[in-house]
């Protein structure tokens, strides 16, 4: 075993050495460097050449001294010299701060030109992933034999029938606030029978579609974020391309089917648990019977409003699944990309949906589906 550092002053006819001996290392240092930054005594020259081994800890206590005394350093093996000059360069290489701003407007400023090119850049990288989805399915179509079944199936598992139960229970609950709301608000002009056609119309043709892509954002999209990315954690789609798979084909193509086609079932049942909802409460407080509740929804709701919801349900499945598995391959090696991920995939999801539900509001209005 090495042994522990020590330092003596040895007279020489050049003056006084400061010899050292032992291991200068973090392991056997001891109270050496206390010792020496209290030395006050005389010192020619620092003599290392009894020193058994030397790191970096050793070779910067080193240096310190003796470029703060101004003396040479002598003794030195090859190796020795290569780290005190290393040493040496680093403790004379300037540590550049970065500038300080005390403007809060500039700050503001700064940081919202930030956000706005990040946000640009990830749109950006949103539809050129929407385009190498769109491949991966044109890919899937022509070569049928890649399709992936079993994983679609499951998919079909995940995003449908496991949500039946949370959608249906908020969607019952929205249906119930909106014929109290409605009722009441409709009370003061005696035309409470009129919630009828404010609960039909709200939830087949906006609420039913939009609550359920909110809550499959929240509860499909994240999971699909968090799935790929740990993936892309573990070297799984790195694997994936080494074997020749492609990830878009067997990660993104059935989560995307199953988010398309399951968005229109959920939204109609969606719409229909609402219906429910409003149609008891209706009938407890209202006093309206569930006949002429049914009656009047079929008279007073157009089959149009069943359309538009309809035709809106797998463009927002769509959405929610493609920045989900956008997010999700986007992590890099870290674990806490997975969670900021994860986030950002539920956050861009339900902007895109409630930006595309606008647009779609415009759109039908402007060809007559009011």
């Amino acid at each position: 075993m090495t042994a522990w550092a020590d330092f003596e002053p040895v007279e020489t006819g050049g003056g006084t050495t400061l010899r050292f001996t032992g291991a200068l290392s973090l392991a056997r240092l001891g109270d050496v460097a206390t010792r020496l930054r209290g030395y006050t005594g005389a010192a020619d020259r620092v003599d290392l050449q009894e020193v058994e081994r030397i790191d970096t800890v050793g070779a910067w206590l080193i240096h310190e001294f003796a470029s703060d005394r101004g003396i040479p350093i002598e003794g030195l093996s090859a190796d020795q010299q290569r780290l005190l000059e290393r040493v040496g360069e680093a403790a004379d290489q300037p540590v550049a701060l970065p500038a300080r701003t005390h403007n809060p407007f500039t700050r503001i400023v700064a940081e919202t030109g930030e956000a706005v090119v990040t946000a640009g850049q990830t749109l950006l990288g949103l539809l050129g992933f929407m385009g190498a989805t769109v491949i991966a399915f044109w890919n899937v179509a022509t070569h049928p034999r890649r399709f992936r079944f079993n994983a679609t199936v499951h998919r079909f598992e995940v995003v449908g029938v496991s949500a039946l139960g949370i959608i249906g229970l908020m969607s019952f609950l929205i249906g119930i606030v909106i014929a109290q709301q409605g009722a009441v608000q409709l009370r003061q002009f005696g035309a409470e029978v009129f919630t009828i056609n404010l609960v039909g119309r709200i939830t087949i043709r906006e609420l039913g579609v939009l609550m359920t892509a909110i809550m499959v954002a929240g509860r499909s999209g994240s999971a699909f974020a968090a799935q790929i990315g740990t993936m892309k954690l573990t070297e799984e789609v790195d694997a994936m391309r080494t074997i020749g798979v492609s990830p878009m084909e067997a990660l993104v193509v059935p989560r995307t089917l199953a988010a398309v086609l399951m968005m229109p079932l959920l939204a109609f049942y969606a719409s229909l648990i609402a219906i429910i909802g409003g149609g008891l409460l209706c009938w407890v407080s209202l006093d309206i019977p569930p006949v002429t509740f049914v009656q009047r929804i079929r008279e007073v709701v157009p089959i149009t409003d069943l359309w538009v919801g309809l035709i809106k349900a797998p463009v927002f499945g769509a959405i929610i699944a493609i920045a989900g598995c956008f997010q999700g391959m986007l992590v890099e090696a870290d674990a806490e990309q997975v969670g900021k991920r994860t986030t950002a995939a539920v956050v861009q999801a339900i902007f895109l949906v409630i930006v595309l539900d606008a647009f779609f509001a415009i759109f039908f209005s402007e060809i007559g589906w009011i």
